[in-house]
């Protein structure tokens, strides 16, 4: 048995909706900028380059109806509504036609994002992580096996705050589709299971605040929600 400094911290897993099984996560990828509208918000001009990335830590995961602290270091904390790939297989250089039987399952997620610091980073060419990596920034939903869903090459994707919807749009809008990046981001790793992938925000992201009820939902995936409190 391994003599640990310190007790390893748990594993990171997912409930499968309908199961009692869980799925290990290991890394999670986001995709930024991915609906044209968005990006317009965003101040770039949308077009079908290349996607880029960046990365949460599975620490960050924290289930959908949670409470979660109001995070430090930012006045503008902001929620970005997703769909999740949950990978099945393993994926390296696969062609999109190819990427479809890599994906295990989908998920509602939420993409926290502290922007004043991400813009603070963006303004002088700094990585993200202190905007986008942090402690609860990557909510998610249980995972829907891929096999109950199809394929989703469309279905509405909404996110409301309090009540009042704040962001509406489809999957068909995303500029890059599911089978698309899987397949662009296994050009640069070796996806394996356990890998998920948070695909990007439809237009009308915008900020909350302690004592706010985060709700959204995609069609035929299912939904989420969250409670910002207090900060710690």
């Amino acid at each position: 048995m391994a003599n640990y400094v310190f007790p390893p911290a748990p594993q990171a897993a997912l409930p499968v909706r309908g199961s009692d099984q869980l799925y290990a996560v290991s890394r999670i990828f986001c995709v930024g900028r991915n609906y044209a509208a968005h990006a317009r918000e965003m101040g770039s001009d949308p077009t079908r380059e290349p996607p880029f990335y960046f990365n949460k830590a599975p620490a960050d995961l924290v289930a959908s109806g949670s409470t979660i602290a109001y995070p430090p270091g930012t006045e503008n904390f902001h929620y970005e509504m997703e769909l999740v790939i949950a990978i099945g297989q393993p994926a390296f250089r696969v062609a999109p036609d190819q990427a479809a039987a890599c994906v295990w399952g989908y998920a509602c997620g939420l993409d926290m994002t502290r922007r004043d610091l991400q813009n603070a980073a963006k303004a002088i060419g700094r990585p993200w992580d202190f905007g986008k990596d942090f402690e609860n920034a990557a909510v998610i939903s249980p995972l829907v096996p891929a096999s109950e869903v199809g394929p989703l090459g469309g279905g509405l994707i909404e996110l409301s705050v309090n009540g009042a919807v704040k962001q509406t749009g489809d999957l068909a809008d995303m500029i890059w589709s599911v089978p698309e990046v899987v397949a662009n981001l296994s050009q640069y790793y070796h996806l394996q299971p356990g890998d998920l992938i948070y695909t990007g925000t439809p237009e009308g992201v915008g900020p909350v605040k302690p004592g706010d009820r985060i709700t959204g939902r995609i069609d035929g995936v299912g939904e989420i929600a969250l409670t910002i409190g207090q900060p710690d």
